[in-house]
């Protein structure tokens, strides 16, 4: 419940964010406008490498990625996963090293294995049958882990729970389906069975679901080792874990994730795949508010030039944010809003019960913490809105890693 009579939480950004001089920026790179803290991505990088070694963990891309992120990630000494070919090509261009890239995906086509191959990635998540055929087929000769599907609720919204027997990805536990495509890779003359991965889902706050699904991994692994009898060498958990985007969200620690899925895979290599809660954290989404209207006994909107078309979050799945007004962040909030976007769509929602200060004005600057991770990476161009510029900031200073799209952008691919 939020106090209207209490400040903006300035604990959902950080610090050199909120020192910025926000109009410099907007008069040079115009609004919406993503801007990343660049030492706090590489804080939350050295918190996962340093409770589970930088060798065991692999950024989940999907979250950001961009030529200057994916050579963060590689000066941090992280891993990196890629789902598709175009995610694996920004990698390789951006000079990632390929043997530290793990491929996942449900749908890998021949193209995208070759790819992989070619370039020389370390390791594939095999996610079914039919892939196992395109990598024999192929010759694909990195590590290949088999992803299973643990049967364990993540208590998350459904459409980013990965784990369930409901789930599109992996082979089941409970069917018997992961112990044979063990068996398949394991005896595979053409490839080379690197151990076991899960993911249970995306924004996940209970450690005690981390700790079913690494019990069922252990159990799977322990099984494997019987009946097969090949050796487990690594257990890869996946990611999920999840970030602070409200006030009233708990900030989950690192050190006690990874230690209760040490207690479960006692003695094995653990693998983590952490996006969301490198990425979200680090950034502000900068929007110009174009009008304010009130509807009496509904709510006040706000109507901002961004919304669905640079961060889906609202729309796809109910996702919260908050919102702050940057030149009156210590004011009182009595304003209960709904932050619009302006496309043409009814949900197209930013934060649908922000808390502002009640002189909310056309003009104003306003900002979404949180934004790191599943805005930028998912944005489109909707309604023929050009996708916004990326700033990294530093202590060296305020750098463009993305530019902005312009108009011309919108029509490169005609043909006409």
């Amino acid at each position: 419940m939020v106090d209207p009579t209490a400040p903006f939480d300035r604990n959902l950004v950080p610090p050199r964010l909120l020192s910025l001089d926000l109009d410099a920026l907007v008069a040079e790179y115009g609004t919406p406008l993503f801007v990343y803290d660049e030492d706090h991505l590489r804080s939350r990088c050295r918190v996962y490498a340093e409770n589970f070694g930088a060798g065991n963990v692999v950024y989940a891309s999907k979250a950001f990625l961009c030529a200057a992120m994916a050579r963060l990630v590689a000066e941090e000494d992280l891993s990196l996963d890629v789902a598709t070919g175009g995610e694996l090509h920004v990698a390789l261009r951006a000079g990632f090293p390929s043997d530290r890239i793990v491929f996942h995906g449900n749908n890998k086509n021949s193209d995208e294995i070759a790819q992989a191959r070619d370039s020389g990635v370390g390791c594939i998540v095999a996610d079914s049958n039919d892939e196992l055929d395109r990598l024999e087929n192929l010759g694909y000769a990195g590590e290949v882990l088999v992803r299973v599907t643990p049967g364990v609720e993540a208590h998350t919204h459904e459409y980013i729970e990965t784990g369930t027997e409901r789930s599109k990805f992996g082979f089941s536990v409970a069917t018997g389906a992961a112990i044979e495509a063990v068996e398949r890779v394991a005896g595979s003359k053409a490839l080379s069975f690197g151990g076991l991965h899960c993911h249970i889902g995306s924004q996940v706050f209970r450690l005690d679901s981390y700790a079913k699904a690494a019990a069922v991994m252990e159990s799977v692994a322990s099984n494997v080792e019987k009946v097969v009898g090949t050796p487990v060498p690594v257990v890869n958990v996946g990611g999920g874990l999840g970030a602070r985007y409200l006030s009233d969200d708990p900030e989950l620690s690192v050190a006690q994730y990874a230690e209760v899925l040490r207690d479960a895979l006692s003695g094995r290599r653990v693998v983590v795949e952490p996006g969301r809660s490198i990425a979200a954290s680090a950034a502000i989404t900068i929007y110009r508010v174009g009008t304010v209207k009130s509807v009496p006994g509904v709510t006040t909107f706000i109507g901002v030039d961004g919304g669905m078309s640079d961060n889906p979050r609202p729309v796809l799945y109910g996702a919260g944010y908050e919102a702050y007004l940057p030149d009156r962040i210590e004011q009182e909030r009595p304003l209960a809003a709904s932050v619009v976007g302006k496309h043409c769509e009814q949900g197209d929602l930013v934060v649908p019960d922000a808390h502002l200060p009640a002189d909310v004005r056309p003009g104003d600057l306003l900002v979404t913490p949180v934004t790191g991770a599943y805005g930028y990476s998912m944005a489109s161009n909707y309604n023929k809105v050009p996708r916004p510029a990326v700033l990294f900031a530093s202590a060296g200073g305020v750098r463009p890693v993305i530019r902005r799209e312009n108009p011309d952008d919108l029509t490169r691919l005609d043909l006409d």
